[in-house]
């Protein structure tokens, strides 16, 4: 399935220019129809935040992030998404960074195309699906720590110093 969807986007879809060459503002990234121009396993990572599509076609593990809040926009298909409780016998997989096979007395949502999901730091969390479904979601990983707004931003925040505990959460007024 996941082969078949891939040659979907390949055959589907105009093909996406990669080329910034004539963009003054290199740090500006397009994705044309919501997909990386260099393919659905290629993720931008921004320093603070990483962008990534993720699909699944069957059961995710358990995740807990300890120093990574996830937002994650569901562009197909459904699934169930178990968050909260505690993660069953946690393991490290990486730094700040646990999973393993099960979670203990967390809540269940049923999640699908259009929604948009937030998920905290430190918050157990895992995709169950259905037999036959499927879930394509583009997820935007924050790392918990301070950004600089630029000198020349015209915006009403100070200190010039903010914390991203969730960089696409915080909502700036350009005056």
């Amino acid at each position: 399935m996941t082969s078949s969807l891939l040659l979907f986007f390949a055959l589907a879809l105009p093909a996406a220019s990669a080329d910034q060459s004539n963009n003054p503002h290199q740090d500006v990234i397009v994705w044309p129809y919501g997909m990386p121009p260099a393919g659905i396993a290629h993720k931008e990572d921004f320093g603070n935040h990483i962008l990534s599509i993720s699909h699944r076609e069957k059961d995710g593990r358990a995740e807990l992030h300890q120093t990574k809040v996830d937002v994650m926009i569901v562009q197909s298909g459904e699934a169930t998404l178990v968050y909260g409780g505690q993660v069953i016998d946690p393991q490290p997989t990486a730094p700040n960074e646990i999973q393993r096979s099960g979670i203990k007395g967390g809540s269940r949502i049923e999640v699908k195309a259009g929604d948009v999901i937030h998920i905290p730091t430190g918050i157990p969390h895992q995709f169950f699906l259905a037999p036959g479904k499927q879930i394509t979601y583009m997820l935007v990983k924050s790392s918990i720590r301070p950004i600089k707004i630029a000198e020349n931003s015209r915006s009403n925040i100070a200190p010039k110093h903010v914390s991203n505990m969730c960089l696409t959460c915080l909502m700036v007024r350009i005056q």
